[in-house]
């Protein structure tokens, strides 16, 4: 193969695998795997793939993928990607190159990149020092014999030119002074697309972007839904150029003076995102601040930007590890690890911005909301985890997590580059130490606080986030109208609960029940849930730390109706609300806007008319854009059947079971019961459970029990008297364990008559986004939390994407003119919650 190439494109290639060094077939195609190159003008790789299909007779294939495996996969992320992807499917076709584009979603997954790889006589891809993308690349280069060339499309100065990477600005700008002089003169002119282009059949069908519903596509991929899409900084090379274009003429030749200020959002170019992405060139930015003799812009640009390129691309193996921080900062972060810290916060605060602190938490709020967080304030924002969290490490994951969560242009090489800058990278020891800091460069909050005018910038991450924002009326308070209705409340929409209950949760429910002068407790309900999903894991490990929820440790058996053990596989790990199931609703349902005790009996309008929610009580609640339905089957196709047939029939199609609950107390202590909950395969019990065997579950009493009786025999049993009922479940328990349960001192009983469902949908949940009515529960995936928690995370997700993908945004200048009124600015840092 001839691999000679101009020398300016060889000063950028890196062979990860030699062909001298591969044994493989000759190939079909030249396939260049684009990923973190957006654009097909100067695009160094592209050029590359060009020249060795011309000059080895081959025909070329550009294979673009969007997978749902990627570290902090969001409808956010996902969106700016497909965004930009929409538009650099145009640029290819223009040039007369095959593009094809592929998205990982339901019905559509398969390892195509390696099986193209194995088709091909060369790879080409981009050179991306960050995970995941290098472990991908070793995986492929591992399973495939097929060469792979990468190439550096991001940087002015490539790091192949060096031997290690410098860890500090000045040295950085000192080694590559006089090829940034030259670099940012230096024209580039594209590669003829002249060689032949691959038409062979592809393993997967190419999406057609032009004509897509991006948000519809989104839906249908298994990612994170809780993180909204930004139309003010919408995906591809027109918007990015659009913006830079914007900046130069009205904020570059400032830029200097301006930058520095986190309330002045338009004193900076917010192009970083593009630039990940490599949506937009940086040898073209770089060559047009230099036309605009813009110093500090370049020496941004280029020296910091690209320190971290350099720094990445040599200890790839080390970044998300406390290796890739200098050893005296790891040293003194060590040293101060058991200084007092006045306040821990975990994940879900964080993340939210709840912490208390006005000034972080309005930095984090722009980073949910806005998915950007301006540099000066960035710098503070993630110095604060240090002495909000236990150790350095736990910092460092918590600041990367949030960071690369919702920032668009997180697990960027620069992205990274900032992060380690907060814990002592690229910067040198302060003397003297300071607590929890100890020589690593301090920044309090507090003092940053002093000097940015709070309000103003409150006034900035006020912004809605699109430029239409919805009222929203949600009908159920079970957990996934809570989760439905907290996701959308944390982007800033007006959401109303409305529940029938006199209390939250549905069926994460506890009984309260008097007896000899002391309570007893009864999670009578969900009696216990699992986190196989990582989307609702992640949420789970959270609770945990804040001591909402605990794994339960309990004997776990399966037995068959004569109350023998049957061999199953190892359960999963299963956790438990603490101190009581309802705590979890509880937690979910604080600053929620919830009318209690209200059965809505009828929902009218639509069709151009806003929606009316009609109460048993003859109340009206008027004027919402969009209801959502939290509800068993029947009751939502109910509601739905005047204004969504569509939705009412699908809900009619999922048939629901009804389950007896029966909760006993007893005097007396049972310890010859060898296990603390059961699954019961056959007879009238279908769940048993010992209630003290939770964890922090003691006060429901050591003798307290709950079971479930099986659908059959609840469907047998309906109408029983409840006292009956109980009295039989008891006998079955007594049965089933044989014990005689002779001391009872309460029996009840309790029908949940939408407990579960023969067959749930299979869809995340149901939304029509031309009447803009959704429906969410357990019911839509399967019969327990973990499944209405995702179902309503997906249904706000749903509405989220429908305001937000391809719409108007408000206009940020216009926006900023209104700062100046400060009765304006405090009225929104006040309805976010910014004020101290």
């Amino acid at each position: 193969m001839d691999i000679h190439l101009p020398s300016h494109l060889d000063v950028r290639t890196r062979w990860q695998v030699h062909p001298e060094g591969t044994a493989g077939p000759p190939g079909e195609m030249v396939l260049y795997w684009l990923h973190n190159a957006c654009r097909a003008h100067e695009n160094p790789a592209l050029d590359v793939a060009i020249c060795l299909a011309r000059q080895n007779g081959l025909p070329l294939l550009v294979y673009h993928g969007l997978c749902e495996t990627y570290p902090y996969a969001s409808d956010r992320h996902h969106a700016f990607i497909l965004q930009g992807a929409r538009d650099l499917q145009r640029q290819m076709e223009d040039r007369g190159i095959r593009y094809a584009f592929h998205l990982q979603r339901q019905g559509n997954r398969g390892p195509h990149l390696r099986d193209l790889t194995r088709r091909a006589a060369v790879l080409v891809t981009e050179e991306t020092p960050v995970p995941p993308l290098t472990g991908w690349l070793e995986r492929l280069a591992s399973i495939t014999t097929t060469p792979i060339a990468c190439i550096d499309t991001s940087c002015l100065v490539s790091p192949g030119q060096f031997p290690d990477a410098s860890t500090r600005a000045f040295e950085f700008r000192s080694k590559t002074k006089a090829m940034y002089r030259d670099a940012v003169k230096q024209p580039y002119v594209d590669q003829v697309a002249d060689c032949q282009m691959f038409d062979d059949v592809l393993p997967f069908e190419p999406l057609d972007l032009q004509h897509a519903d991006l948000a519809n596509l989104i839906g249908q991929c298994r990612i994170d839904h809780g993180v909204a899409p930004v139309p003010e900084t919408p995906g591809g090379s027109r918007e990015g150029y659009r913006r830079w274009d914007e900046f130069k003429r009205s904020g570059l030749n400032a830029y200097s003076d301006r930058r520095n200020d986190a309330a002045d959002p338009l004193g900076v170019s917010r192009m970083s995102a593009y630039l990940h992405y490599g949506m937009v060139s940086p040898f073209r930015i770089a060559r047009e601040a230099d036309q605009h003799h813009a110093k500090k812009y370049l020496d941004e640009l280029l020296i910091w930007r690209e320190l971290s390129f350099h720094y990445c691309y040599f200890h790839q193996d080390e970044l998300d590890t406390m290796e890739v921080i200098p050893d005296w900062s790891t040293e003194t972060l060590q040293q101060h690890e058991s200084d007092t810290r006045q306040e821990r916060f975990h994940w879900e605060t964080l993340r939210r911005g709840r912490t208390g602190d006005s000034l972080w938490d309005a930095c984090q709020q722009s980073l949910l909301r806005h998915g950007e967080l301006h540099n000066n304030v960035r710098m503070t924002w993630g110095k604060a985890f240090i002495p909000w969290t236990d150790n350095s490490q736990q910092a460092m994951q918590l600041c990367t997590d949030l960071n690369h969560r919702y920032a668009l242009d997180g697990r960027d090489p620069n992205s990274y580059g900032g992060i380690l800058w907060c814990f002592g990278q690229f910067d040198r020891p302060f003397d003297p130490p300071r607590p929890c800091f100890g020589k690593v460069r301090y920044r309090s909050t507090k003092e940053h606080q002093r000097r940015i005018n709070l309000d103003r910038y409150c006034h900035v991450v006020g912004r809605p986030i699109a430029r239409s924002m919805p009222k929203v009326a949600i009908v159920g308070a079970g957990l996934g109208g809570l989760t439905a209705a907290r996701t959308l409340m944390d982007h800033g929409m007006t959401v109303t609960l409305f529940d029938k209950s006199r209390g939250v949760g549905g069926r994460l429910a506890t009984r309260r029940a008097e007896v000899d002068g002391r309570w007893l407790c009864f999670d009578h309900g969900a009696q216990c849930f699992t986190a196989r999903d990582g989307r609702f894991a992640k949420h789970v490990q959270s609770w945990q730390q804040d001591g909402l929820v605990q794994a339960w440790l309990g004997r776990f058996v399966c037995l068959d109706g004569q109350g023998q053990s049957v061999q199953r596989r190892q359960p999963p790990a299963r956790f438990v609300g603490t101190p009581t199931m309802n705590a979890l609703a509880k937690h979910l349902a604080k600053d929620l806007q919830i009318h209690l005790g209200t059965r809505i009996r009828r929902i009218s309008g639509g069709a151009d008319q806003r929606y009316q929610l009609h109460d048993d009580s003859g109340n009206v609640f008027s004027d919402f854009d969009v209801v959502l339905v939290n509800c068993p089957p029947p009751q939502a196709a109910d509601l739905l059947g005047d204004v969504s047939p569509t939705l009412a029939e699908r809900a009619q199609q999922v048939k629901p079971q009804p389950c007896w609950a029966a909760m006993f107390g007893c005097d007396q202590e049972i310890d010859t019961i060898g296990y603390d909950a059961a699954i019961v395969t056959e007879g009238p019990l279908h769940w048993v459970t010992r209630q003290a065997s939770k964890p922090d579950h003691a006060s429901m009493g050591s003798t307290s029990w709950v079971v479930h009786a099986s659908s059959e025999w609840t469907l047998a049993n309906l109408e029983r008297p409840k006292d009956q009922v109980a009295s039989m479940l008891l006998d079955s328990l007594r049965d089933l364990t044989g014990e005689k349960f002779d001391r009872v001192r309460h029996l009840d009983a309790h029908l949940w008559r939408f407990s579960g469902v023969a067959s749930a949908l299979d869809d995340e949940c149901l939304w029509e986004p031309t009447e803009q009515l959704g429906v969410c529960g357990d019911w839509c995936l399967g019969h327990d939390v973990e499944a209405a928690f995702l179902s309503g995370q997906a249904l706000a997700g749903q509405v989220l994407r429908h305001y937000t993908i391809d719409r108007a945004a408000v206009d940020l200048a216009q926006w900023m003119e209104k700062a100046d009124n400060p009765r304006a600015a405090s009225n929104v840092a006040e309805r976010i919650g910014l004020q101290d």
